[in-house]
């Protein structure tokens, strides 16, 4: 531990878990590594698989550990609060999956910890560390498009995707799990202009619904932001099961007074068929034959390490905590903001009628 300064507790081993947990093991600064699940057979695997120093079923064991100074939650979105608040009471740094939480009440509560303890909160936005987006964020902070009036970003998944997520948390909906982090892009690359007033929003019914979920199929929305910029949002997780996105096929536009940038990130520029199939890294025991590779929305496992946005974020994080220096994180209070603009996109589908913000308690 001399040697090697960074303690780190990874609570959930999950699949996000399960990549936080192996790169913060590959991290040169990391000397202990503790697990936490409430499946302890899950927990020992992930141990075993990343060489951990201590699992448990008990979150708030892992939390205390002295060895413990960092800690990664990425348990299902609902319990993200308790092993946020006791890191946070216990002064260790956090970094959190997104949404932060699925409630305004919630997140309060968790930023109202944070306030009071004066501690440190990451919220894992990984779409920030994808290349594209890093390249995006430069151009708009050498103010190359002059002021933003406007942009759009839409992306797709196939319902073999969205049912998976849906079954291991039905209030995972694409809208709040999935647009949060083109919500949180348009955020970040507009922070030093404006922030979302209004939402007027559309949804269509269909193949969910007939599953017993009641969440749309598609969704679009208008943004309003408070320099009159107008942002159009657009998702479907609802393509057909073999569709070849492995994870998020997405486009993304900007327009400026004094120019304009087109971001295709569709993963169509390499494609994979194969008739021994691809597997779905997200979805266990589903394939498809044809694949376009580097959609799959973490990042991807090749010649023996993980590339891609997580890994980015994750070693970023790990980074920042050895050096001070900041990040591209998001930060706590704009991921209230993202949640409150995606529950409010939500709200506007139910009601047919523009939601104003903030939302009224």
């Amino acid at each position: 531990m001399a040697d090697k300064p960074l303690g780190i507790a990874v609570i959930g081993a999950g699949r996000i878990g399960t990549l936080r947990a192996r790169l913060a093991a590959k991290h040169p600064s990391v000397g202990f590594l503790a697990i936490s699940d409430i499946n302890l057979d899950r927990a020992k695997a992930l141990a075993e698989t990343s060489n951990a120093h201590f699992y448990s079923d008990n979150n708030e064991e892992v939390i205390s550990r002295p060895e413990v100074n960092a800690v990664i939650v990425s348990t299902p979105e609902q319990l993200h609060a308790a092993p946020i608040k006791k890191a946070l009471e216990l002064g260790k740094p956090v970094l959190v999956e997104k949404p932060i939480s699925f409630s305004l009440q919630e997140a309060d509560e968790i930023l109202e910890v944070l306030k009071r303890t004066n501690g440190k909160l990451n919220i894992g936005y990984s779409r920030r560390f994808k290349e594209c987006y890093l390249r995006a964020k430069e151009q708009v902070l050498h103010q190359r498009l002059g002021k933003i009036i406007g942009g759009t970003a839409r992306v797709y998944n196939s319902r073999a995707q969205a049912f998976s997520i849906l079954k291991r948390d039905p209030h995972a909906t694409p809208v709040v799990d999935v647009l949060t982090y083109y919500v949180d892009l348009m955020c970040w690359l507009l922070e030093d202009q404006a922030t979302p007033v209004e939402i007027i929003a559309r949804g269509q019914t269909g193949i969910f619904r007939e599953a017993g979920f009641p969440i749309d199929d598609v969704t679009w929305a208008i943004i309003t932001f408070s320099d009159g910029a107008v942002i159009n949002l657009g998702i479907s997780y609802a393509l057909p099961e073999r569709y070849p996105t492995l994870g998020q096929s997405d486009r993304l536009e900007l327009l400026g007074l004094e120019g304009t940038m087109i971001i295709d990130d569709d993963h169509m520029d390499h494609i994979l068929y194969s008739d021994r199939g691809v597997p779905h890294a997200y979805v266990p025991d589903h394939q498809v034959n044809m694949a376009f590779l580097g959609s799959n929305t973490a990042g991807d496992w090749a010649c023996g390490d993980f590339w891609g946005p997580l890994g980015n974020e994750t070693r970023s994080w790990l980074d920042a905590l050895i050096t001070g220096q900041p990040t591209m994180h998001t930060t706590p209070n704009q991921a209230r903001i993202n949640l409150e603009t995606t529950l409010a996109i939500e709200l506007a589908v139910r009601t047919g009628e523009a939601v104003k913000l903030p939302l009224k308690p």
